[in-house]
């Protein structure tokens, strides 16, 4: 290379078309045997660029070769050791380290590893992150865009100005980095890119940002997530037990953003949060919250489920260490945290990751594959080895930076399905010519082979929830075993039949009697999880109160009987914020909860039963092991009445590992009263009531069991024994050895 670039270099280099900055400019050493330097230095803003001594003394001033500010000289060795830059433009003069003196970032395993998609701990390399190079202090960079003809960071430590800092790129890896010293924490940026024919896209956030603004700002923001410390490590040493199949877990779902909400109108911070809902939550007797997508996204309508800063706390509710004080809050009221995740699809928003560098880097290019019609969104390339590394990692980042306990994994069904949602023609079969998705099943199998596994799973004991809408077997199966590795999935089937039976006027419901039933015959094929979620009050389907017939006292008894039910059936529980104190209305995102309603007005009192009741199954629930050891065994269940459908009651057993373990059932889905009612019980001796949804404290009508019964040995419903009680109407009993 000359002394000096030619002139059409310094032109690439000035209009920022220069594919190789780092060879032209920087310190490079001439090879004429003098030890000596050409420093080649680019700044636009600078009329004048000085080198300086580690004292600060000026050493050179640099000729300026062009006009548009490119500035060349030759320094010794001497000069060349520890040099500075001291930029002048009229009166304002400002010291900076040269950028382009630092050496490669990347290592040759990390770039191996990225590769083959086998990089765990990607978020580590690729980012933006606060180092110490050199003795020097500042950001490294990283991005991947293999096809970008230029990639450079801008953000307000250069005026967002292209030129400034281009970085290297990484042949084979297709990762561009660069070294920016002198940027702290809190500096916002984002990449400004050339594709590969020259045109400039729009800017686009970091992937790997670990923090961004506050919308409707798109700037990704420097940020550390090591300012928590932690107190939870005697919650993630039980963690495993608390989450395993015969552990009571009951989850309360939760829209951050619209639970509660200040006075002026904004939103909670995290630890309002963990101030807030901790207490409440403990005190309402659920085992684990899940709270819908934290992940940073556009767009306040999509509830979080279209992300674009997969591994940045949307800045909504507080900083990255802000959500971690919120995490360790749960931990310390023994509360497990599930987060939704979604890595099925993405926005199309332009500063995100669709046709990142110009091409299909992330998506599938053909729309038959990358194009989600229901969502109008973009699926993930499960096929390319860096996209689903770039997923993987962000699953694993959470669990290990933010101890989430949980993972459930968002519309399953459309990553398992080529078809889904798509007519004929609109779809690619796969290699096999079938509908599935192997390249998603490999992916999902992967993922949870890692959240399962001890290290990179954060010391293992955290779990994966499938939302799996159809028949699709072995989810929750090991994916040694062939299954997709997941350890629990949505009965969204059970969801279905009993919401629709309950809808129904009590007298037509011996009719359809099989809604209630029909669960039975598969609840045992998966690890369930029974879900009443969001989307069973949004889109018009109104809440859960306003889809029980009846008038208001029925309606009441109606959600009390199904929620006595829905405790009592096997498999896990999860409830919808606003559910447990019977909410009137549709859930509205823009609002909080209808809070009020449990004031003293009329029909207060109702409400106010609906939570009491909820908060005493929970409670039930996790102190009686025959109520939860079994939740996913077919031998902890045993129908004593399924088939007494002209009565419209059902009553069945559950039953723990230990002997005797037993909990009795009966739900009258009449609204009327069953007084002397003969019911089998599996043992001999005193059953005593410990629920009953038509207390008077429940808002109910008082029709109890307050008096211990004996058991007398007169079999009944195929049972050996047999107990008479007074059965209530739209109202559910459960009954234990005394």
């Amino acid at each position: 290379m000359p002394h000096t670039p030619s002139e059409a270099e310094i032109a690439a280099i000035i209009q920022a078309t220069h594919g190789d900055v780092f060879a032209i400019l920087g310190p490079h050493p001439l090879h004429d045997g003098s030890g000596r330097v050409e420093l080649r230095v680019f700044r636009p803003d600078a009329e004048r660029v000085a080198v300086i001594g580690a004292d600060g003394a000026e050493r050179l001033d640099l000729p300026r070769l062009h006009g548009d500010g490119f500035f060349a000289g030759t320094l010794t060795a001497e000069q060349a050791a520890g040099y500075r830059l001291r930029l002048s433009r009229g009166h304002d003069r400002w010291e900076i380290e040269d950028p382009y003196r630092f050496p490669p970032i990347l290592g040759e395993m990390d770039q191996y590893l990225l590769g083959e998609g086998r990089h765990w701990r990607s978020y580590e390399k690729l980012g933006a992150h606060l180092d110490v190079i050199d003795g020097v202090a500042g950001v490294r960079f990283a991005v991947w865009a293999p096809n970008a003809r230029r990639v450079s960071v801008v953000g307000d430590f250069n005026g967002w100005d292209g030129r400034i800092h281009v970085m290297r790129l990484r042949l084979g890896a297709g990762i561009w980095e660069i070294f920016v010293p002198g940027v702290t924490e809190g500096a916002h940026y984002k990449y400004e890119m050339l594709d590969a024919g020259g045109y400039l896209l729009p800017l686009k956030a970091d992937p790997h940002a670990l923090a961004a603004e506050f919308r409707p700002a798109t700037a990704s923001m420097v940020s550390r997530i090591d300012h928590h410390a932690w107190q939870d490590a005697q919650w993630l040493t039980k963690r495993a037990a608390r989450n395993a199949r015969s552990a009571p877990i009951s989850i309360y779902e939760v829209h951050p953003g619209s639970w509660r909400r200040p006075g002026n109108g904004g939103y909670l911070n995290w630890r309002d949060l963990a101030n807030q809902l901790v207490p409440y939550v403990r005190e309402m007797g659920f085992t684990h919250i899940e709270v819908m997508p934290v992940h940073e996204h556009p767009f306040d309508g999509s509830w979080g489920y279209q992300a674009l800063g997969l591994f940045a706390p949307t800045s909504r509710f507080g900083t990255p260490a802000d959500f971690q004080a919120f995490v360790d809050a749960c931990h310390q009221a023994e509360i497990g945290l599930i987060i939704d995740w979604v890595p099925g699809h993405f926005p199309t928003d332009a500063h995100g990751l669709y046709e990142f560098d110009g091409s299909h880097l992330y998506e599938h290019a053909d729309p038959r594959q990358g194009y989600h019609p229901d969502w109008n969104t973009a699926i993930y390339n499960f096929g390319r080895n860096e996209v689903t590394n770039f997923l993987i990692s962000n699953a694993l980042f959470w669990l290990r930076h933010y101890h989430i306990d949980g993972l459930r994994v968002d519309a399953v069904a459309s990553m398992l399905y080529l078809d889904y949602s798509r007519k004929e023609g609109e779809w690619v079969p796969n290699r096999h010519g079938g509908r599935e998705n192997l390249e998603a099943i490999d992916f999902m199998r992967r993922m949870n082979a890692l959240v399962y596994g001890t290290e990179e799973g954060q010391g293992g004991g955290a779990m994966t929830i499938a939302e799996e809408s159809t028949a699709w077997p072995g989810v929750s199966q090991p994916a040694h075993a062939g299954g997709l590795g997941f350890g629990y999935k949505w009965n969204m089937g059970w969801m279905h039949d009993t919401l629709k039976y309950m809808q129904r006027d009590p007298i037509h419901r011996r009719h359809h009697h099989s809604d209630l039933t029909f669960g039975l015959l598969y609840a045992f094929s998966e690890n369930f999880i029974l879900p009443l979620s969001h989307d069973e009050v949004v889109h018009g389907k109104g809440s859960l109160l306003a889809r029980m017939p009846g008038d208001d006292w029925q309606k009441f008894a109606n959600l009390r009987a199904y929620f006595s039910f829905m405790w009592t059936h096997p498999g896990k529980k999860l409830l919808f914020m606003g559910g447990e104190f019977a909410q009137g209305r549709e859930w509205n995102h823009d609002g909080q909860l209808d809070w009020h309603l449990l004031d003293d007005h009329a029909g207060g009192h109702w409400h106010r039963g609906v939570r009491d009741l909820v908060r005493d199954l929970n409670h039930l629930y996790r102190d009686t092991p025959a109520l939860h050891e079994r939740d996913c065994e077919g031998e902890g269940f045993r129908w004593i009445k399924g088939g007494a459908a002209d009565e419209s009651v059902l009553a069945y057993s559950r039953h723990g590992f230990a002997e005797g373990a037993a909990a009795v059932t009966v739900v009258n889905f009449t609204p009327v009263p069953r007084q002397r009612y003969r019911v089998g019980v599996p043992f001999g001796g005193v059953w005593r009531e410990a629920l009953n949804s038509d207390a008077a404290a429940y808002a109910g009508s008082g029709i109890t069991n307050p008096a211990p019964v004996q058991a007398e040995t007169l079999p009944w419903d195929g049972q050996p024994f047999s107990v008479e009680i007074a059965l209530p109407p739209l109202a559910g009993l459960v009954l234990l050895p005394a």
